[in-house]
């Protein structure tokens, strides 16, 4: 070992003793490390210290936009599933509007009362047929001219009796 202007020299075989049996050795026979060595040796903690938090943050900005993707795709398929909810409502809309524009029909009313609600005109006497194979019974109505009578009470017993 030589000693120049302040700075310790090894010898390349003491070089090769201390490379091998590592740091621990020479601060235990009183040889520190230099100034540039130690200032090296932070700059490269430094250096990866910088490179893992640049990491790390590179990596939650690549998680938040997955995220973000992932959240928008949910949010576009709940978008279509309205979608189609709200044209399935529309066609029904649709086909109730035509429905109540067919029934404001004064025949189709009135067809819709004889039929499903068995009503008659004045003066007409519903006749129901009955039939052996047919389970459902047919009404169909006949003009019978009425007779008006002043007695009250005859009307009624014609009513429940017949003429």
């Amino acid at each position: 070992m030589q000693k120049k202007s302040g700075r310790t020299r090894l010898s390349p075989q003491a070089g090769l003793a201390s490379a091998s049996s590592g740091a621990h050795v020479t601060s235990a026979i009183g040889m520190g490390e230099s100034a540039g060595r130690v200032r090296a040796r932070r700059s490269s903690i430094f250096t990866q210290t910088v490179i893992w938090v640049t990491g790390l943050v590179c990596m939650a900005f690549l998680l938040g936009a997955f995220a973000q993707a992932w959240s928008n795709s949910q949010l576009a398929q709940q978008v279509q599933v309205a979608q189609r909810q709200l044209d399935n409502v529309k066609s029904h809309d649709k086909a109730l509007k035509q429905a109540a524009g067919h029934y404001q029909d004064p025949a189709v009313i009135e067809n819709e009362a004889r039929q499903q609600l068995g009503y008659t005109r004045p003066g007409e006497h519903p006749v129901v047929v009955v039939g052996s194979n047919d389970s459902q019974q047919q009404v169909s109505t006949h003009k019978t001219p009425v007779q008006h009578s002043d007695n009250y009470w005859q009307d009624w017993w014609n009513a429940f009796f017949g003429n």
